[in-house]
């Protein structure tokens, strides 16, 4: 019974091998890049059993021999790699390489290891949104249309209120293109327009900022001039004011503090006045004389002296 159940075993393992790899993966890549196919089950090899990978299901494009003698064709020589683990690398792909591409191994029965639908893609081509507005007191409407260098386009209206926008129903939100690529456009998170040009393999995108056309008061402005409050001018005028009565009370101070000394020939003059042998009458009228000319407190001290 054991070499039954050993031999039942290995005819579910290999079933499962075969059905697994049965599956049909489907795979993109950019023009001019590599290709990297693994192998998606296990690879048993017997005496004579040849591992080969397979292009269209008619095209060899390695074929590796249980003496392990590898055969590349012609048009695959110095693009392709095959490693220990049987994964193919083919180097710099071509549109007229996409296809269908198959692992497995040949010898008393056919066994298949790994089956890929390759698609070779060109990166887009730019996208580009124009914008024309409508506005109103109460709202205003950017209707946006996203083209490609290849003359594919589409456009959409967007709606926005009090500063919450909404895109409407109608229009194109989305088309795919002749090459297979989309072209959307959409609102991101109500404040810019998206239009999105993409494929498999690459993307392009335009952005369109809604405040540039809607909420013009939210747009920075350039500075003008500074407009100081009423308080504040009050405040500083009577600062102002303060300091100048301060300065007023430290200088009336010091006058009287120290009074001002007449000058050097007033006091040569006076002098000349207090040796002279003059009537008392005429001093005083000398000296009164000078009275407004110099400082007063000085000269009534001169005419109290002298007298």
């Amino acid at each position: 019974m054991r070499p039954i159940v050993l031999l039942f075993a290995f005819s579910l393992l290999s079933s499962y091998d075969a059905e697994g790899s049965d599956i049909v993966t489907p795979v993109f890549v950019q023009t001019g890049k590599d290709l990297l196919l693994d192998v998606m089950a296990p690879v048993h090899r017997f005496d004579r059993d040849v591992f080969q990978w397979r292009y269209n299901e008619k095209e060899n494009i390695i074929r590796l021999f249980s003496d392990n003698t590898t055969i590349i064709p012609d048009p695959y020589q110095g693009r392709v790699e095959i490693f220990q683990n049987y994964s193919l690398l083919l180097k710099n792909v071509k549109q007229a390489d996409s296809g269908h591409y198959r692992a497995g191994v040949q010898g008393n029965k056919d066994v298949s290891v790994g089956k890929y639908s390759v698609t070779v893609q060109d990166p887009v081509s730019p996208v580009h949104g124009n914008v024309s507005v409508s506005s109103s007191s109460d709202s205003c409407n950017l209707t946006v249309t996203c083209s490609t260098q290849d003359s594919h386009h589409i456009n959409s209206t967007f709606r926005c209120d009090n500063k919450t926008c909404s895109q409407d129903e109608g229009g194109d939100r989305s088309k795919v293109t002749t090459s297979g690529a989309s072209l959307r456009v959409y609102l991101s998170n109500g404040s810019s327009v998206i239009c999105n040009h993409s494929n498999q393999v690459s993307s392009a995108e335009d952005i369109i900022k809604i405040e540039r056309y809607c909420f013009s008061d939210s747009v920075t402005k350039p500075p003008g001039p500074v407009v100081i409050d009423d308080t504040i001018t009050v405040a500083l005028t009577v600062a102002v004011v303060v300091v100048i009565v301060a300065i007023a009370t430290v200088v009336q101070h010091g006058k009287k503090g120290k009074p001002s000394a007449p000058c050097q020939p007033s006091i040569y003059s006076l002098a000349e006045y207090g040796n002279m042998t003059l009537p008392e009458n005429q001093i005083q009228e000398h000296l009164e004389q000078l009275r407004p000319r110099y400082n007063r407190e000085y000269i009534s001290y001169l005419i109290v002296k002298d007298t």
